[in-house]
């Protein structure tokens, strides 16, 4: 049996649980390895299958609540938070709402599976004024598909995972110096696309005080303003920035074709 199962067979049900709850949270926990792990000890008759379900099931499903009330309060700002560690926190979060806006609310039922839209799944939802009995619908299959998924890897496979951790103990030293060199290829390749994002710049900005006085001086007739905020925060009856225009964002290359070419653009979002 490898070490995450000999550690389940000692703290139970309680590291399964807190684990798989840090991770919904947003740590940056393996949940996926513990599951296997509790998977394999089930098949050892060390833990009940159906207390380990429910174990991880309980946790995920709290975590993700919270994280969708979060949301929901707090707007953006949360997913920021989550996407601070990102090279570029604002197309973090666009690459997690384009999801919804492709796939629609199904988003939840694979979320669990993709790195880094796991963790942003719940609070978009939350932002996006999904209703919370249908949210719990959605993230009750999503992770219960999860769940299963790597629990049922470590119970079929019981056998090799204790052949790959009988290995591992037995040339340690060859482990460590492979997770070495992982963690600095990691490193520079978030040093080298540092550099380049650096480099390539932002997209401009202006402050809301220059803009206002542009709208109010002869200027106005050459600029056009958009509204580009995702359908999380807008209706039909949405409160816009006077002489502004609505584009959908998620139809944005078609919506562009209609906007004229010789006058300035400016955009504004959530």
């Amino acid at each position: 049996m490898n070490y995450p199962a000999q550690a389940i067979a000692q703290h139970g049900y309680i590291l399964v649980f807190l684990i798989v709850l840090a991770e919904a949270c947003g740590f940056p926990v393996p949940a996926a390895l513990i599951l296997v792990a509790a998977g394999a000890a089930a098949a050892a008759h060390i833990l009940n299958p159906l207390l380990a379900v429910l174990s991880g099931l309980a946790a995920m499903m709290l975590g993700d609540s919270l994280l969708f009330f979060v949301g929901r309060h707090t707007g953006w700002a949360l997913l920021g938070v989550l996407c601070r560690l990102s090279l570029n926190p604002e197309t973090c979060i666009l690459r997690s709402a384009e999801s919804f806006y492709k796939r629609g609310r199904l988003t939840l039922v694979f979320s669990k599976f993709v790195p880094g839209l796991n963790t942003m799944a719940p609070p978009l939802a939350g932002t996006m004024k999904m209703k919370f009995p249908q949210f719990l619908q959605l993230d009750f299959l999503g992770a219960s598909l999860y769940i299963l998924a790597y629990g049922s890897v470590g119970y079929l496979f019981r056998d090799l995972l204790a052949k790959i951790g009988h290995g591992v103990e037995n040339a340690s030293h060859i482990v460590t110096g492979l997770v070495l060199a992982v963690i600095v290829v990691f490193l520079l390749y978030h040093i080298v696309q540092y550099a380049r994002y650096t480099a390539s710049g932002t997209v401009p900005r202006i402050a809301v005080e220059e803009l206002a006085r542009k709208l109010a001086s002869s200027e106005k007739d050459s600029l056009i303003l958009v509204d580009v905020r995702s359908h999380g925060y807008y209706d039909a009856g949405a409160a816009r920035i006077a002489g502004s225009i609505r584009v959908e964002p998620n139809r944005l290359p078609k919506e562009l074709e209609n906007l004229p070419k010789d006058k300035d653009i400016y955009v504004y979002c959530t």
